[in-house]
């Protein structure tokens, strides 16, 4: 094993993984994630997690991933 490879004490770095809607989310102003979130009955902070791959309530997750679907919708193209 290489040094390189090992982040702090001898544990591998962990990267959370995000899907294209947590992605999206991330990509949107702060009004809009505001928006969304108190849609799906959250907090900005919890959204903000969300988006970043962490843990999250699935009610939530499916809240904000619906809210996210229809502003997408609603977008011209």
């Amino acid at each position: 094993m290489s040094g390189a490879a090992m982040r702090g004490f001898q544990q591998p770095s962990v990267r959370p993984s995000t899907n294209d809607a947590q992605q999206a989310f991330a990509g949107l102003s702060r009004h809009r994630r505001t928006k969304l979130a108190r849609a799906a009955q959250t907090t900005l902070v919890k959204a903000d997690q969300w988006s970043r791959g962490r843990g999250a309530e699935a009610e939530v997750a499916k809240a904000l991933e619906t809210g996210l679907k229809a502003l997408q919708a609603k977008a011209p193209k």
